[in-house]
């Protein structure tokens, strides 16, 4: 691990330049990245939260971010199938520096090379975390199985832990959305070899069906009212959830201006008496147009990851603040690799060519929670109140 003006890194250079270099090639041939997620493991990165009592690195929720940030930059697919894992590792540091325990064991399975994945989302689940329709049926020990399909499951080819949750209809207090870990090893989880998309491909966030996957008892970590909670466990969840995935999309961002700058550089115009594109007016207002929105959010990225790890106190604010960084982060994101798209010509359009690759990446953004709608509410809430019944 390094130092660098006091901020801790794990990802070095060289790397970076190899995941890179492999990322056109999963790209094309829709496969699952498992050189790169050995390079990440040989670095420690898949035990870059967890605290240095147990062995891992023990960076905070900026430095990490900071990291993503450059991984993306890299290999988007990469960086935000990772993502799941260090999401699931990352709660369950914010709960521990909180004073909660309740998410040791994932710190301890990581440190022993388990990798996590998430099984939340559900099609047709607008309520994402405050509903399911995945039925969770309480055993006689007081563990549980789950009964249902998850989709955009990332590191589906490799993860051997799954965070899920699903709704027990019959709890004795009344209907309860439990949160627990499954093992792969335990069966009852299946992954569909359904990842086709337009991008985003090495990700491999196939669909998971779950058929009586078990979770024994010290493995059911909540079991909350559906709906809204203020539960630390969902706090954790959103809040290292939210800022990662802004890292990623971040990262995109990033890359993206920086392939604009060396393209106008290096084009040529005859409009302008073979001089590069790089002083025509037109192309540096939009290459600036995209720095300016670049420049803006990455420290906007930055200052929520720190008011997490500083325990600010935001109050009822602080999910609006949450969601509205992840909306403006994917929307930035999407800004600045269409303008370097378009400054950078139509060369742009061919397979192989990284931004190309990116202009599909980076429309994976809109579909992560929380999407736009469920943003707007989450923020006029915090603004204006509830909605009246």
């Amino acid at each position: 691990m390094t130092v660098t003006s006091s901020r801790r890194t794990l990802l070095t250079d060289e790397v970076l330049a190899r995941i890179a270099e492999r990322a056109p090639v999963h790209d094309r041939e829709n496969t699952f990245p498992h050189e790169d997620l050995a390079d990440l493991r040989a670095l420690g990165y898949l035990t870059a939260f967890v605290p240095e009592r147990l062995g891992g690195a023990g960076l905070s929720l900026e430095e990490v971010a900071r990291e993503q940030v450059r991984l993306a930059g890299a290999a988007p697919a990469t960086a935000l199938a990772v993502n799941m894992h260090l999401v699931v590792t990352g709660m369950a540091a914010v709960l521990a520096a909180r004073g909660d325990d309740s998410l040791e064991t994932v710190l301890r399975d990581a440190t022993a090379g388990e990798v996590y994945a998430f099984g939340n989302s559900e099609a047709g689940n607008d309520l994402v975390m405050f509903g399911s329709r995945t039925r969770a049926e309480r055993q006689d020990d007081g563990g549980y199985r789950f009964y249902g399909t998850k989709i955009f499951t990332s590191l589906s080819p490799v993860w051997t832990r799954l965070a899920t949750f699903g709704l027990d209809a019959d709890h004795p207090d009344g209907p309860r959305l439990v949160h627990a870990v499954v093992a792969r090893s335990d069966g009852g989880a299946t992954s569909k070899d359904d990842w086709d998309t337009l991008g985003m491909r090495a990700t491999q966030s196939c669909t998971t069906v779950l058929d009586g996957a078990y979770a024994p008892a010290d493995r059911v970590v909540r079991a909350l009212p559906p709906g809204p909670s203020a539960d630390p466990y969902v706090f954790a969840l959103f809040a290292v959830f939210e800022v990662l995935l802004a890292a990623v999309y971040t990262g995109i961002g990033r890359r993206a201006l920086e392939l604009a700058v060396a393209a106008v550089h290096r084009r040529t115009s005859l409009k302008h008496d073979g001089r590069p594109y790089a002083q025509d007016p037109d192309i540096r207002w939009r290459v600036a147009s995209a720095a300016i929105a670049q420049d803006g959010i990455e420290p906007q990225v930055w200052s929520l990851a720190r008011d997490v790890d500083e325990q600010a106190d935001h109050g009822a604010r602080w999910f609006s603040l949450l969601v509205g960084l992840k909306v403006r982060a994917t929307e930035t994101a999407r800004d600045v690799v269409d303008k370097a798209v378009r400054a950078s010509g139509g060369g742009t359009y061919f397979a192989g060519n990284e931004l190309g690759r990116l202009y599909r990446d980076v429309l994976a953004g809109m579909f992560h929670p929380s999407d736009d709608e469920s943003a707007h509410g989450t923020v006029a809430t915090a603004w204006l109140g509830p909605l009246a019944d």
